[in-house]
């Protein structure tokens, strides 16, 4: 019997949320693209990317990289929708 392919929840978020399609009013698209971490939080990802490629990374520390991770990639999603809502044809931009 074939093992069925894993799923991410990215993956699972991009097929709800659709970023090919640009459907977001250009108020809730500006305000997507606004998004981002803090420098505290920049800080600690670089640093816990730092231990990760050194190998020094706890479990503890690997499970709070991989949650942030998962929150950069729902991030991209939203703001990639929120681009194309802004560019001509999508909700926003008309």
């Amino acid at each position: 019997m074939e093992e069925t392919p894993t799923i991410t929840e990215s993956e699972i978020l991009a097929d709800v949320i659709a970023p090919d399609q640009g459907d977001l009013t250009t108020e809730v698209a500006q305000s997507i693209l606004r998004w981002k971490f803090t420098d505290r939080a920049l800080a600690r990802m670089n640093d816990l990317a730092a231990r990760n490629h050194q190998g020094t990374i706890t479990s503890q520390e690997r499970q709070d990289l991989e949650k942030y991770l998962r929150v950069g990639s729902l991030i991209n999603i939203l703001q990639a929708k929120a681009r194309l809502s802004l560019k001509p044809g999508g909700q926003g931009g008309s």
